[in-house]
């Protein structure tokens, strides 16, 4: 007897169909599903940048103001320390500009710029005022108390008033007048006869020690240094040097 249905294939349901045929295709139907799932993700990653990006802008600081100005014709400095806001005024702001202003207050040159930070100014100022105050005075230079230290501390303050000479000049004509004896005095010669005897290392009357007598040394004619530096600045004005003078001057 032949067997019920044995070689008939089984029939599908036609739901059951469809859902081969979409298993068939499932490659095709993922696509559309990770692209979305992408997409919504990419969404999601991107708020927080924006949002970011708006806090930055909104948290941004705003530009630093001036703090130094051009001054222009015209200008006074309470005019400006109050156009910008300066702290103290314009008497502080003159104290913290002084060095480019000059003493007067009242007087601005075009041009010159002002410091209007007074506030790290006056910093800066007592951060260093302890070095400043701690700091040693320069050593003054020591020189021997015989015509060697004579002559060299003659030629600095030569230097310091632009007064020409050498050492080998002073010393030649210093040997030559007075044998470096710095009380030596000529009672013999006109001038002596004239009650202006020539004195000291280089023999110099007081008329011509008191016309060029150099500020800063002493106002004794007999003085080594005051009367080498008042010699050597007459040589200077009437030969050139002390080095051009070789006999009676």
């Amino acid at each position: 007897m032949p067997a019920k249905g044995k070689h008939r294939r089984p029939k599908q349901h036609p739901i059951t169909r469809k859902l081969a045929l979409a298993g068939t295709g499932s490659a095709a139907l993922a696509l559309p599903l990770i692209s979305t799932t992408t997409a919504g993700a990419a969404e999601a990653t991107a708020a927080p940048a924006t949002r970011s990006a708006v806090t930055a802008a909104v948290t941004a600081p705003a530009a630093p103001a001036a703090t130094t100005y051009s001054v222009l014709p015209g200008d006074t400095l309470s005019e400006i320390a109050a156009e910008h806001s300066v702290s103290g005024g314009w008497k502080k702001l003159y104290a913290a500009n002084r060095s480019v202003i000059g003493d007067n207050p009242a007087i601005i040159r075009p041009g010159i710029k002002l410091n209007l930070d007074t506030q790290a100014d006056a910093g800066r100022a007592s951060r260093s005022a302890p070095r400043t105050a701690l700091k040693p005075a320069a050593a003054k230079p020591a020189y021997a108390n015989n015509l060697d230290g004579w002559i060299r501390e003659s030629l600095d303050v030569m230097a310091k008033h632009g007064i020409p000479g050498t050492y080998n000049g002073i010393h030649r004509n210093v040997m030559r007048e007075s044998s470096g004896n710095p009380l030596a005095i000529n009672n013999w010669d006109i001038n002596a006869q004239n009650g202006i005897p020539s004195k000291g290392l280089l023999q110099v009357i007081d008329p011509t020690f008191k016309a060029y007598h150099v500020p800063g040394t002493s106002l004794d004619s007999y003085d080594p240094v005051a009367n080498i530096t008042a010699a050597c600045n007459y040589a200077a004005a009437r030969y050139g040097s002390i080095d051009n003078v070789n006999g009676p001057y």
